[in-house]
This record gives C-alpha cells, structure tokens and sequence, in this order.
C-alpha cells in the first residue's frame, strides 16, 4: 500500500488500485495545490505500474467532495492582482495557466490508458465532479445525501475543469446547459438519466460495483476520444439545436438580465466547444474561464458566496478562548408559526426542543407546524418515515415554564410588544438554570432596551430568524451594550448546529437586513407617488438583480405590519422620522381599502386562488397620476434601488452596527437577496470605487431627495481612494497575529 498526505493507494489481488481520499483534519475532501500534486503523482504512479490493470477513485469521508478550498482561490485572485500591478499582460498569462492546471490533470487522468472509476458518496460538486467526469466510469450511491453539481455559477465563476466540454458531450445540450447555468443539484437517479453516471447502487455496494466494471472490460478511453463519436441529439447544427440556441441566450438574459457573465461564458462555451475536437474545446474553455475571473463580478460573488460565508459560517466572529458549547436542550417560548418554525429547525440539528406558550393547547398547535414541514419533507424525499418520527419527538410542547430548568438556550419568539416581551423575561429567568443564555428573536425592537428587563443582560442576546426559517440560511446575531462575549459565543454555537450563516451586529432599530429592506420597499413608495407604473419598479428591480420586487416583497412581509413600522417610527422618534407621504399610501392600503398583502390575498398584488398566478393590483394605477413608460429611465430606477440600500448598508458600518463588511455583504444577499453578482451591499460601493458612488448618489440626490446624499464615511473614502474592504479589513487582526 502506497501512502499519501492526503490519499491511500492499495492494489488487489485482482490488480484494481483503490485510490482514498481522506484528508486529515477536515470533515471534507477539497482541492488544494498539494491535493493536485499527490493525484498527479498517483496517475504517474497507477500508469507506470504494469500490475495496476484499472483504478477505482473515491473518499475515505462521508462526503466525495465540495470542491476547491476557498485558500486556492484566495491565492488565485491575490497572486493575480500582485502580478497585475507589475505587469497586466503577464498577469493574465500567469492566470490561464494556473486555470488550465486541473483540466490538464483531468486530461492526463482520462489519457492514461488505465481505466478510472469514480465511486461517488455524498456530496459530490464542482471540480470533484468534473474529476468524475473524466473517469471513464462514474457509480453513485442511491443514498438520499448524494447531491451531484456544478455549482460555480452561483458563486460568479463556471465549471472550468472540463465540465462545459464534458457534460454536453454526455447529456443533451439543453439539459447540460440547464445544469450548469443553474447550479443545480442532482441526485444519483437523476445524474443517471442524463447519462453522467452509469450505475446508481446501494452504498455498501459501491466500491464492489465499481471494481466490477474494471473486471467487466470497461474501455480506458473517453467517448470522445473514440472514432466515429456523436454528439447527443446530432451536435450544433441539428434542427433540435435550431430551436434551442436563438432561444438559450434570451432566456439567459429574461433570467439574469445579463447580470451574470459566469452564466453567459458557460453557452459560449458549449456553442463553441461543441463544433471543434475535444482539446481545443478545452482551451476554448480556459480561455473563457480565465475572462470571467477577471471580472468585477467573478472576484464580488466568490469573496462573500464562497469565502465570506465559509468563513462566517465557522465561526469567524466567535470569540476566542471560549469553550465549544453542544446544546443538548434548548427552549422556543412563543409557538406561533416563527416560534414553531424555529422549533423545527432546531429539532432537525438534533437538539431536544421544549416548546412553550400560554397553554398546552396553544403550544400542541405549534407543533402541529412542525408536523406539517416534516410531511412535507417525506413527500419530497428529505426524510424517511424514521427520521421524521425521531425529528418530532425531539420537540416537547408545554405551558409550563418549570420545563425549562435545565435548558442551555431559550429563544424568545412572542408577540412585537415590549411588555409581553418583559413578561416572558420574567417567567423564563424564574426558572432558567445558571449560565443559560436568552435569546430574543425580535425583528424591531432594540435588544439593549430589552435586556434591561433582565436580572442577566450579559446572558442576554438577540438571534434574530427570517421567515420562512426552515429555508432562509440566514440569522442575525445582535449585541447589547451589557452582551458578553460567553452569550455571543453560545448563540454562534447555536446558529452553527443549525446550519445557518450568522452575521453579527450591534444594537439599533431594525439591526441590519430591517434597516436595508425598509429602504428597498420606501423606494418603492417613492416611485408609486412619483407615477411610475408598478409594473415598472418590479420590473427594473428585478432587472437590478433583486429576486423579488419591492411591491411582491412588502406583500410577503404583510403591508399592516409596515404600517405598525411607520407608526411605531413616529411613536419613539417624532414626525419627522418618516414621509408623511409613505403613511398615507400604506394607511390607505390597509385601512380604507384592507389589503394586508399576501396573508388575506390582497395586497399590492391580487392573489386568485391556485393554480391562477398572483398579479398587481390594477387600481394601484389609480392611486397616482402615471407616468407613461418612455418617460421613465428604467437604469435610473435600477440605480435607486441598489443605491439606496447600499447607502443605509454603509450608514450602519459609520455607525457601528456593522463592524466587519463580510457580514454586510453576506447579510444582504442571505437577507433580502441583494443583487448577489455585486458581492454584496458594500461591494457594490467597492466594485465601482468611492468615488463613482458618491457622485452617483449626489446625482440621485439632486432629483429624487436627501436620503440619497452620501454620508461623511462615504465622502472620506471617496476622497482618499478607499474601500470598506480596505479600511474595516476583516482580517487585519488576523495579519497582526502573524
């Protein structure tokens, strides 16, 4: 048996290499630059070796693999960016080579004239899957954790390993672009149907069978590399292809409006590399590949989807020198559908759930939510029938606060009401156990002013969930003044157990998404009152890059509580907090005409019954003179949108409710799913510069009013040729150390 760092090679009797990746110390496999110097001298090895008759490739994990490690691709950008400065040319030249190196070694491994069988477990995705693509043999695990992908295009970049050559050549084109421009996971079934794997067996069956097809004969040549090969469905130039290829770039564009160049280089990709042999295909990617790392775009996305949220998610704002906190038993008080949903999500990490409301009666309902998410999960394959039952017992519901005498964390999840709010302080704190954190899920209400209902405000912290919890990965951690470090370390503890990514946030009204969408939606108030068709503002939000407008959003967030917002404003702050106009528009909608959005079917929006889809409202036309369309700049009103929230995102950093821009930026795309291609609210100011956004929003201001003008930060940033990334860096104490 042959050892590596980070593979075992053993050789059978029957002269099949076993290849094992197990790196030690992670809880994945990940390319790394020793990663693919081992594999590289393993194919040297497995080809030399006259004994070796074939190689079966998989993990030691319970996983395959995730694909690259962030580090190879910080190293990537920061390696690129050094050489830029001396010389541009040669730094784009030094960049193709590097992004060549896996797909050659991909290449040397399909040419080896050994045969390679990938033994796919688990999590399967990006370049481990384009290693799997190269194998000339490829057997799946039927198990229900197998998730095959080529996620890329979601975090800026695409499969630049062989997969936009690959997997066109092995499913039809409009499946293979489906797949790639989507980031779409695949079960092992379903990779089967597209022919990305041959066989999908049980999991003790899975290296057996994969050996099996080394025994079988299988052939060590890629289909591809084979006289006489065709291409699914007849290649470019096939009627069937002149049906999709006018129409696959349209459709892009009605999807991303042209936000995404990753998305748009994967059908140039594949248009092109299908119409020449297979290396030059693979150039034509490396080429395209190396134009979209370069990108404002590609750098954004892969800086807070990729690194910022992995770095997040383990704990990159945990306090250091705390012992790890496993939660055994945790309280929910308030069993509405947010205190039972976060029940359920709790229940799923593993964790015993005591589920408390005024009674059993009330607390059995919120159960009952529980119930539902979980036969909902069977019906889609999430869960078996065991699983299920196991999730359900682990939530208890009750109405007595004695059972909570030997919790570790107590979520509060009532009523928006400081009073009823100070009442369950009470009741919990009569009986929570020494050391117990409590935790408030308020979405408004400042957890400073909260915490001083409580007899322990260094226990006390906000965790602040989104609706719906079982879906949205984001939570807000935030700090009172008296929060101690132990309490932030505990609730870190937490959101990891639950898989979700937290940013942490200092105190104020809203904390940090609030504050952000309030401003989305007030646009959208703006322009109603200016005329604007409501057509037009979804429409240019949606084309600004946003998931949703901000009319549907307000919808789905309930126009009554915004009103109760605006009322609350004026309550604590005075008059002049808010448009006198935003009150009128939002009190005419709930309290003349009763349209609280989509929880009563009326709102900006109508919603008709199923299968009938949703559409605006058509008297909202009538609330306003309108503007007819050609009078309207529809790259204005994008401008507006992404302007107005990067503005507050950055008033919150001036402030000091946002310390670290990593938690601003991820916080805004997991949060409200600000325009992801930018990187992000403060990437958005970074990517253009200072001091292109300080004019941009001067002009803005000109027209559309002061809440436009950029703020003192945003002035002197401007005015010294910096970034948020630069002067809050987030790793600076990090450098220090080292």
């Amino acid at each position: 048996m042959s050892t590596y760092t980070n593979f075992t090679l053993e050789t059978d009797a029957d002269g099949i290499a076993l290849v094992t990746w197990d790196m030690p110390g992670k809880s994945m496999n990940v390319f790394t630059a020793e990663v693919m110097e081992e594999l590289n001298a393993i194919i040297d090895a497995t080809t030399a070796d006259a004994s070796v008759k074939g190689v079966v490739f998989t993990s030691g994990k319970s996983s395959f693999s995730g694909g690259a490690d962030l580090s190879m691709i910080k190293s990537m950008f920061s390696s690129y960016q050094e050489e830029k400065a001396k010389s541009p040319e040669k730094a784009v030249q030094t960049l193709f080579g590097l992004v060549g190196r896996m797909s050659g070694l991909f290449r040397k491994l399909e040419t080896s004239g050994k045969p390679w069988v990938s033994a796919i477990n688990g999590t399967c995705m990006g370049g481990a899957f384009e290693l799997s693509l190269a194998c000339h043999g490829r057997v799946a695990s039927n198990a229900k954790s197998v998730k095959i992908a080529l996620p890329e295009v979601k975090v800026g970049i695409f499969p630049g390993a062989g997969g936009t050559q690959r997997v066109p050549r092995l499913a039809n084109a409009q499946d293979a672009l489906q797949m790639m421009t989507t980031g779409q996971s695949l079960s092992g079934s379903r990779a089967k149907a597209m022919n990305l794997v041959h066989q999908v067996v049980e999991p003790d069956q899975l290296i057996p069978a994969a050996k099996q097809m080394i025994k079988d004969g299988l052939k060590p040549v890629a289909p591809w590399d084979e006289k006489g090969f065709k291409l699914p469905g007849g290649g470019i130039w096939t009627p069937a292809s002149a049906q999709l290829w006018p129409a696959a770039p349209a459709i892009l564009r009605r999807e991303t409006s042209g936000n995404y160049p990753a998305a748009l280089a994967i059908l140039k990709c594949v248009y092109e590399g299908l119409q020449v042999p297979f290396d030059t295909g693979l150039k034509i990617e490396q080429r395209y590949f190396t134009e979209v790392l370069q990108t404002r775009e590609a750098f954004s996305m892969i800086r807070s989807l990729f690194i910022s949220m992995q770095e997040l998610g383990k704990g990159a704002r945990r306090p250091a020198g705390i012992p790890k906190t496993e939660l055994k038993h945790v309280g929910v008080v308030g069993a509405g559908f947010m205190g039972a949903s976060i029940a359920y999500v709790t229940a799923a990490a593993g964790i015993s759930v005591t589920l408390i409301d005024r009674d059993m009666e009330a607390a059995a309902k919120g159960k009952a939510v529980s119930e539902g998410l979980v036969k909902d999960a069977i019906g889609k394959g999430r869960l078996t029938q065991d699983e299920a039952a196991a999730l359900l017992s682990r939530i208890t519901p009750s109405g007595d606060y004695a059972d909570l005498a030997n919790v570790g964390l107590v979520i509060e999840a009532v009523f928006e009401d400081r009073e009823v709010k100070k009442a369950v302080i009470d009741a919990v704190e009569a009986v929570l156990p020494e050391g117990a954190i409590f935790a408030s899920n308020t979405s408004t209400l400042p957890i400073t002013g909260l915490a001083r209902n409580s007899k322990r405000p260094a226990d006390f912290i906000g965790i602040h969930f989104f609706s719906p919890v079982e879906k949205m990965m984001l939570t807000e951690v935030i700090l009172g003044t008296e929060t101690g470090d132990r309490a932030l370390a505990v609730a870190l503890d937490y959101v990891a157990a639950i898989k979700k990514t937290p940013i942490v946030v200092n105190d104020t009204r809203g904390f940090f998404v609030n504050r952000c969408v309030l401003r989305y939606m007030s646009e959208s108030y703006d322009m109603l009152i200016e005329g604007v068709p409501p057509a037009m503002i979804e429409n240019a939000a949606k084309m600004a890059g946003m998931p949703v407008g901000p009319l549907a959003l307000n919808d789905e967030v309930a126009i009554d509580l915004s009103l109760k917002i605006l009322k609350a404003a004026v309550a604590d702050l005075g008059e002049k907090a808010i448009d006198p106009r935003h009150m009128e528009l939002i009190s005419r909608m709930v309290e003349k005409e009763g349209r609280f959005g989509r929880k009563n079917s009326k709102g900006f929006y109508d919603y008709p019954p199923k299968p009938a889809k949703k559409s605006l409202w058509p008297d909202l036309k009538s609330f306003y003179p309108q503007k007819k369309a050609e009078e309207v700049d529809v790259n204005v009103l994008k401008q507006r949108f992404l302007v107005t929230i990067a503005l507050e995102a950055a008033r919150t950093v001036e402030e000091g409710i946002v310390t670290d821009p990593r938690e601003a930026d991820v916080g805004s795309i997991l949060g409200f799913g600000f325009a992801p291609y930018t990187g992000g609210a403060l990437s958005y100011i970074d990517g253009m510069g200072a001091k292109a956004f300080v004019d941009l929003a001067e002009r803005l201001a000109e027209t559309y009013g002061d809440h436009f003008k950029p703020t003192p930060l945003l002035r002197d940033l401007a005015a010294k040729g910096e970034t948020f990334y630069g002067r809050f860096d987030p790793y600076a104490g990090t450098k220090a150390a080292a």
